[in-house]
């Protein structure tokens, strides 16, 4: 295995924005890192599930994919652009109780499995950088902990940072929803142009 390219791929694709780490950061700066530690755990433990199922589905999956992936693009484009409506429109108060329902771990772990750049994202590392090399089912589990750990890490990374910035943020806070907004709604251009 490539290790240093295999660590860039994971680390880079982890660490750039996308609907984990953009919500966690609005989480963190709206509700403070404590109670976002939930979101992330959730983030962390989807994507351990969604990297299982591509570790032993890979092989099902490399012939299903050409018929899911259109279907999985559609409907992940479909949820940022709502996700980025409920930003736009969110209310500027501190008391959102609506809100702080989404902010769960459930709602990270189901996030993972509409969210077509982890799922691609899982598929490309696994049957480009593990499973040519390693096929004991220690080794796929450790691989699986480590993606989903890293993942887990780079939200956490995104809330500490909307968490540290609140001050800031919250005397901007019509400015930054914009402008979160309009990364979501680029992401899901992206994935639609991709």
């Amino acid at each position: 295995m490539h290790l240093l390219s295999f660590l860039l791929y994971v680390f880079v694709t982890s660490f750039t924005p996308g609907p984990n780490n953009i919500m966690a950061m609005l989480f963190a700066n709206k509700y403070g890192l404590k109670k976002t530690i939930r979101f992330c755990l959730g983030v962390g433990a989807g994507f351990f599930v969604i990297m299982l199922l591509c570790i032993y589905f890979n092989l099902l999956l490399e012939n299903f994919i050409p018929k899911i992936e259109f279907i999985m693009t559609i409907l992940g484009a479909v949820y940022m652009l709502y996700l980025a409506i409920k930003i736009i429109t969110s209310k500027n108060n501190d008391k959102d109780n609506n809100g702080d329902k989404n902010n769960s771990f459930l709602t990270g772990m189901l996030l993972q499995f509409i969210n077509p750049k982890g799922i691609l994202y899982g598929i490309t590392a696994i049957s480009t950088f593990i499973l040519p090399y390693h096929t004991s089912n220690f080794s796929l589990l450790f691989y699986s902990l480590f993606l989903a750990f890293v993942g887990f890490m780079s939200t956490f990374c995104w809330s500490m940072f909307g968490s540290i910035f609140q001050t800031f943020l919250s005397a901007y806070k019509s400015q930054f929803n914009v402008i979160m907004a309009l990364l979501l709604v680029y992401s899901a251009i992206s994935i639609l142009v991709e």
